[in-house]
């Protein structure tokens, strides 16, 4: 088992644990981790999450900021020759670069957005997640009430689904909110090739931020959302797959 380095962690905000046996199980079960995967947790914490995640997989790499924690880990976890503890701050750490993996993590509620983009920016995403986090913040990703930035460039890598709901009482400390469980689902081919991922977003900022005018006249937006069978909606009301043929045609647009 590795050691565990001496520097000093950062600053974690909003961590709330999971302690329930019963609770992690029933997320647990909830994923396709299986005896042939890599898997990586995010702030372990305790190890109440480790101690019925690690028999379930092949390997298993905790990132852990707290240093005290850390060593406590690796002391609870030495006879485990599959996990791998590693004291650090994980925005920093590096991701496998190649071959699959799967992350499981019930995430600093303050830093949920980072550690989403730390993941899907990777060279070599997961492929998959399951991710606890507010509850708010999992629908927001989810593009629920309505698709959003931050939903809207999740999803051509991604399929997104609610796994899990979990009250605020299932966490110590309780949270002042409830709590829910992300799954990430890496799409074996993305809707968009990652050349034009900067250019998706740099349309849908602008579009959700001013409207179409200067990226597709009306007749062209109405034109590209018939050809594929959508309806015309507000860009507020538009869904997934129609921010997606709208970008598609202005992409087309481009090239002429």
């Amino acid at each position: 088992m590795s050691k565990c380095k001496s520097d000093a962690a950062p600053v974690w905000a909003g961590q709330n644990f999971l302690t329930g046996y019963q609770t992690v199980r029933r997320l647990l079960d909830k994923t396709t981790i299986g005896p042939g995967d890599r898997v990586i947790e995010i702030g372990p914490g305790k190890g109440h999450i480790t101690r019925q995640l690690a028999p379930r997989c092949a390997s298993l790499w905790a990132v852990e900021p707290d240093a005290r924690l850390c060593a406590a880990l690796r002391a609870r976890f030495s006879d485990a020759g599959n996990v791998r503890l590693v004291q650090g701050d994980f925005l920093r750490y590096a991701l496998p670069a190649r071959g699959a993996y799967k992350v499981f993590a019930n995430l600093p509620f303050g830093l949920t957005t980072q550690m989403i983009l730390r993941l899907a920016g990777a060279a070599n995403p997961p492929a998959d997640a399951w991710l606890i986090m507010e509850h708010g913040a999992a629908m927001r990703f989810m593009g629920q009430p309505h698709e959003s930035a931050r939903s809207l460039t999740l999803k051509p890598q991604f399929a997104l689904h609610l796994a899990a709901h979990l009250p605020r009482e299932a966490f110590h400390p309780m949270p002042r909110v409830d709590a829910a469980m992300l799954h990430l689902h890496r799409r074996p081919v993305p809707d968009l090739p990652r050349g034009q991922m900067d250019a998706y977003e740099r349309f849908v900022r602008y579009a959700l931020a001013r409207g179409f005018k200067g990226l597709l006249t009306r007749g062209q937006i109405s034109r590209a959302l018939s050809l594929e069978g959508h309806e015309n909606h507000p860009s507020a009301e538009l869904l997934y797959v129609q921010w997606l043929c709208l970008f598609r045609c202005y992409a087309g647009l481009s090239r002429v």
